[in-house]
């Protein structure tokens, strides 16, 4: 048998060491950061499970028309949320919902001006490059255990995993849809006298929506694949009896859970990739 060289034991024990130092010197404080979002996060949460759920459903179909225009994708989007509710699975699907919504809306808020910087600078693209292809490939797993050792177990953690597994898409498709703006337009714009600002907000951003939309699209997606691994972390939703069905081997139940997690995938699936269409027609025909 290979022994491992001793310099890498201490390396692996200094690593663990200056950690788990960092952790009882800063983690109150980062605790204390992130607690107005896990504010937001159960009050979203105990909104949407408050809720009377036919106004929850009227709201979720709502939007689903609003965004894909389809009374077919509306219609089986209602008949998917009464089915689940059927079921008993309203109050975790709820809870699914507000974190999946909440990483969502975080992904977007940090994606975006991140994938601009990169289209914008090219030296910000070499260096965010490969932080994202480690985000994307490293194990769940994995950096699930700092998140962990810095927050302790809960929603934030939870949160904080999704995240990280969630934003790569929404960065790199905001910088691939900026990039790939008409150079004919640009020089248009130059010519008109536009400032960085302008392009970015009146010609950029608009024509590159398609593509970002195709970012939220797959963010989304990649956070719903978190559901069940984020609930070993002590987030309430659809995964938690996932995993018990795992542990105990119950197999209806896995089943039932697994199968709302796909309807839920397949509602927002469908709702964002036909607005991304809509967007793509209306930017190649001049009107909706």
């Amino acid at each position: 048998m290979l022994r491992r060289p001793l310099y890498l034991s201490a390396l692996r024990r200094a690593i663990d060491g200056t950690f788990r130092e960092f952790t009882r010197a800063w983690g109150e404080t980062i605790e204390a950061i992130f607690y107005p979002l896990l504010r937001f996060l159960v009050w979203f949460e105990d909104l949407l499970l408050a809720t009377p759920w036919p106004i929850i459903i009227l709201v979720l179909c709502g939007l689903a028309y609003a965004g894909a225009r389809s009374w077919k994708i509306t219609i089986g989007a209602g008949v998917c949320l009464m089915v689940i509710g059927f079921f008993g699975m309203w109050e975790d699907t709820m809870s699914t919902l507000a974190i999946i919504s909440v990483a969502t809306f975080l992904c977007i808020l940090v994606g975006i001006p991140l994938g601009v910087m990169m289209a914008r600078y090219d030296r910000a693209q070499s260096i965010i490059t490969p932080i994202l292809d480690v985000m994307q490939t490293i194990p769940s797993f994995v950096y699930l255990i700092p998140v962990v050792m810095l927050l302790g177990i809960g929603k934030v953690p939870g949160l904080l995993a999704v995240c990280i597994y969630a934003l790569p898409p929404i960065v790199r498709l905001t910088n691939l849809g900026i990039r790939l703006v008409d150079k004919q337009v640009m020089e248009a714009a130059d010519a008109f006298g536009a400032s960085y600002k302008e392009k970015l907000f009146g010609v950029q951003i608009p024509l590159a929506l398609p593509n970002i939309f195709a970012g939220v699209n797959q963010t989304i997606m990649m956070a719903l694949s978190m559901v069940v691994i984020a609930s070993m972390i002590g987030v309430q939703g659809l995964g938690v009896p996932v995993l018990r069905a795992i542990s105990n081997q119950y197999l209806a139940l896995g089943l039932m859970n697994g199968l709302a997690i796909v309807a839920l995938a397949i509602i927002f699936d469908r709702v964002s990739q036909t607005y991304g269409k809509r967007l793509q027609a209306y930017r190649e025909t001049g009107h909706d």
